[in-house]
């Protein structure tokens, strides 16, 4: 059964881009005769937005910064433009980066572009897929998060894009502070889980390349074959650090049974049966990558935690009225689910089967 590929929809209000400037840049870039622009964007993703352009018959990905933000560091688009361009010779699994630009009058912002793939992201609507299926493709993209973390950071020179040494320190207190900086109102929840992280911090792993947001909606897909990942998509957050930190954010956007209905709506289809629970998805990384997850449940609590600020951080940019995407209304319901998630790893001393 071939599954339908993903397909850009209408820009939404707010988000347009300037097509004439766009054309004269296209022009200069990808000259073709009595090309005509096209200009349609990807739906999901609440970060950095995503573009289809269609210029005469080629097809581009734009991709550009969040109207309203003002966390440069994590929508350096130079940056992510040449973390692709360093994975492509060693990773086959990552779009083509073809241009970037600093020019900030072109579309209001700095953006490049890369090639398009075509391929099966699995969001809702579900797509005719069985149980079975689900388990098959949710074992091979943890087997491919095994694959990206050994990349040899040092004969690629990836080592450089971040700061490995003391990484699992850093982002504990730098999520906290950006919690503590984007906070509308208390939840107590995460004061404790903050407090515990604290307290718990392991000894590091060696360092490996990690995505920091790798999870099915960030993923393409075979359409022929849905175990077979095509492309890991949105490098935005990639760097150099401890690889179970990776894999504790996987686990914290992965919703099994027992998680709140607001992470099962969000979590696109992982808490459907079929698919590994995080127990499991644990074990098959463990297995795949031969690395120690015995303190599995600090890096668990830890993806929880900064998944909440992620979602905290959208949300107070939504209520500040810096962006009118009405997605972003209900965020705080998940920043306190993630919370609670948190909360109940940390009181049963697993991360999961809390029923």
């Amino acid at each position: 059964m071939r599954f339908p590929i993903d397909q850009p929809g209408a820009v939404r209000p707010g988000e347009e881009l300037n097509i004439s400037e766009l054309s004269a840049f296209l022009k200069q870039h990808f000259p073709q005769q009595e090309a005509s622009l096209t200009i349609e964007q990807f739906p999901a993703g609440f970060s950095n937005l995503t573009y289809l352009i269609r210029w005469g018959k080629k097809e581009l990905v734009l991709r550009r910064p969040p109207f309203g933000v003002n966390i440069q560091s994590a929508h350096d688009m130079r940056r992510e433009y040449e973390i692709l361009r360093m994975l492509e010779p060693v990773y086959a699994k990552v779009p083509k980066p073809l241009v970037y630009t600093n020019d900030t009058s072109i579309i209001g912002a700095e953006f490049y572009l890369m090639e398009r793939l075509h391929g099966v992201i699995l969001r809702h609507p579900l797509p005719q897929i069985k149980g079975e299926q689900l388990r098959a493709v949710s074992i091979s993209i943890i087997q491919n998060l095994a694959d990206l973390h050994a990349i040899d950071i040092y004969k690629t020179g990836l080592v450089h894009i971040g700061k490995p040494e003391g990484y699992v320190q850093r982002q504990v207190e730098g999520w906290i502070k950006r919690y503590q900086k984007s906070a509308i109102e208390p939840i107590e929840s995460l004061h404790h889980v903050a407090e515990w992280l604290q307290a718990h911090l392991p000894a590091e792993n060696a360092p490996a390349l990690i995505h920091n947001d790798y999870k099915y909606d960030n993923l393409l897909l075979n359409p022929n074959n849905l175990t077979e990942v095509i492309a890991v998509l949105d490098w935005e957050m990639a760097t150099v650090g401890d690889p179970l930190m990776d894999l504790g954010t996987t686990l914290a956007y992965w919703a099994d049974e027992d998680s709140p209905s607001v992470l099962k709506r969000y979590a696109t289809l992982t808490a459907l049966a079929g698919n590994l629970n995080r127990e499991e998805v644990a074990q098959v990384y463990a297995q795949a990558s031969g690395r120690d997850i015995s303190h599995l449940l600090f890096y668990y609590v830890f993806g929880c935690y900064k998944v909440a600020v992620i979602a905290q951080q959208i949300y107070a940019r939504y209520k500040k009225g810096l962006t009118q995407d009405k997605r972003f209304a209900d965020l705080i319901h998940v920043v306190k689910a993630c919370g609670e998630s948190a909360a109940n790893a940390i009181k049963f001393g697993r991360v999961t089967h809390w029923k």
